[in-house]
């Protein structure tokens, strides 16, 4: 009885535990016959029912909630499901859907996924790491919402964005620990976070964490302001093994599919223009990787600095503006100051144009348009999230373009059909593309230090995988029900240059790499709880008893 009550426990915590696909010679060794309804449902059954229950629900919030209580309850059948149709389940337990998740946190309250820790934690980190069940953990996502970007109330994001769960990636979940910083906003929105604290606190993090999981743990920053973003990036991109999603994640999906836009533009990267809407953590990622990939073509640094104009809340930067950031500064023009996007466009006559702001209608009739009219294919890329942040929609793009526009996005967007009967499917720039191969690639050969060429070659294979039938569909991505092979390739390619790059610490170097990679891949389907002695180490002593 005792060891029944230990089996219900694991299946409670959801784990490994295949629930009701439990067979009767495992019920009775277990000693749970009878602790669970008398049927037998194989995984494929219950994938059906959960389907069933799913299409009871109409809004996307009481569907986000079905999943996201599967995945407490059994999250290998949470995956199963996942998998057997990505395109539908992404934007509901991803963008945009979890926007309003998180909006509603509070309602819909679960069992809490992560490790929380506030300001009034400072210097027991270490101690609280030790709360945390598993302990061979690879990689730790450090996110801090409130007043770094001042969300309001999306504050409980953290505890509802379960990044590398909905990018089905490779990784195995119990890999991963969320540390979750919730301090900087109540719900009256009065700031209470001193950000010099906030500071020192991540300071002082990364050592627990390295010292309890060992320095091969890959430690990835989210949502932290500019400022912050930036210092810490450039403090310990070569102490740990660490990265920042939000520049360079969203750096190396934008340039994928600037990449991939390039094959029906039919020249280099060095021959283009680029505007942004928005000088913040993402636009300036892009603009630095676009300027790395420009030097591998052999122009200058300062030439691809020249081809990059950005345009922030105070307009076009340019060069003698005050109180302008490191970062700013670097892009700064030569230039008289314009203050709307629509006259930066209208004078620069850029070739692609990328809304990385959250102004909902940035991309104006006129700025596509004129777009249109400077360019045969301009280049329309409105990254922002959630889709109601949106420069501009998909439909409004092939539209005002006259179908020639090559568009992206950051939220999905249905497929549009011109009059001419001409179809596009939008291609959604998403993240996802990006951090689960670079985790995986990263942790299977022991990279200590993430450098951007990993992201710039993320890129590169990204956009080997959209296919010339994608880009006469519109697609600049590949489609999203290929991404768990999309995370293996790019896993594979970066142990490939990490090897021959002198990056990787695990030795001696794999002959097979793929088979090396597919070795940790995360598999859906049930495994014997006989032979889980890591899961259930007392139930398999039992069964030897037996």
């Amino acid at each position: 009885y005792k060891q029944g009550s230990e089996v219900l426990l694991e299946q409670r915590n959801g784990l490994s535990s295949p629930g009701m696909a439990f067979t009767l010679e495992e019920r009775l060794q277990l000693g749970i016959h009878g602790l669970l309804p008398p049927c037998f449902l194989s995984q494929d059954v219950q994938v059906l029912r959960v389907m069933k229950s799913y299409e009871t629900k109409s809004s996307d919030l009481d569907k986000y909630i079905i999943l996201m209580t599967l995945q407490d309850r059994n999250e290998k059948l949470f995956y199963r499901v996942l998998t057997s149709d990505i395109e539908r389940f992404m934007p509901i337990v991803y963008t945009p859907t979890v926007g309003l998740a998180c909006q509603q946190y509070g309602l819909a309250f679960r069992r809490p996924r992560g490790l929380f820790i506030t300001i009034h934690d400072k210097g027991h980190i270490a101690t609280m790491l030790n709360s945390w069940p598993e302990e061979d953990i690879k990689v730790c996502l450090i996110s801090f919402y409130g007043a770094e970007k001042n969300l309001g109330p999306l504050q409980d994001l953290g505890c509802n964005n379960d990044l590398y769960g909905p990018s089905y990636s490779c990784t195995r979940p119990f890999f991963l620990i969320p540390v979750l910083l919730p301090w900087g906003m109540d719900n009256s929105s009065q700031v209470y976070t001193s950000l010099p604290v906030l500071w020192r606190f991540v300071s002082t993090s990364n050592y627990p964490l390295n010292y309890r999981y060992g320095m091969n743990c890959l430690i990835q920053f989210e949502d932290f302001a500019n400022a912050n973003a930036f210092r810490l990036l450039n403090k310990y991109r070569n102490r740990y093994c660490t990265f920042n999603d939000d520049i360079q994640g969203t750096a190396s999906v934008a340039v994928a599919g600037i990449f991939a836009a390039l094959r029906i533009t039919k020249n280099k990267l060095s021959d283009h223009k680029f505007v942004f809407q928005g000088a913040g953590e993402a636009a300036m990622g892009i603009a630095q990787l676009i300027v790395m990939a420009m030097a591998k073509e052999g122009i200058s640094r300062a030439d691809a600095i020249s081809k990059i104009w950005m345009v922030d809340s105070k307009g076009l930067i340019v060069k003698g503006r005050s109180h302008l950031n490191h970062e700013k500064e670097m892009f700064a023009q030569d230039h008289p100051e314009m203050r709307t996007l629509e006259e930066v466009v209208q004078r620069v006559k850029p070739t692609a144009i990328i809304g990385v702001a959250a102004i909902a209608g940035a991309f104006t009739e006129k700025i596509l348009k004129d777009m249109a009219a400077f360019n045969d294919r301009p280049i329309v890329f409105a990254l922002s999230n959630p889709t109601s942040k949106a420069e501009c929609t998909a439909e409004q793009c092939y539209h005002l373009t006259e179908g020639r526009g090559i568009f992206a996005s950051g939220s999905p967007f249905p497929k549009v059909t011109l009059a001419s009967g001409q179809t596009f499917f939008p291609g959604q720039g998403n993240n996802a593309y990006v951090f689960p191969g670079v985790a995986l690639g990263v942790i299977v050969c022991g990279v200590r230090h993430i450098s951007d060429d990993i992201f710039l070659t993320t890129a590169e294979s990204i956009a080997e995988e959209v296919t010339e039938e994608h880009l006469a569909e519109g697609r600049l991505y590949p489609p999203l029900s290929t991404i768990r092979e999309v995370s293996f390739k790019i896993a594979v390619k970066i142990v490939d240059y990490a090897y021959k790059n002198n990056l990787a610490s695990w030795y001696p170097e794999p002959e097979d790499k793929e088979a090396f990679v597919r070795a940790l891949i995360y598999s859906t389907n049930y495994e014997s709880f006989a032979i889980d002695n890591y899961r259930w180490p007392q139930a398999a002593m039992h069964i030897q008893d037996v």
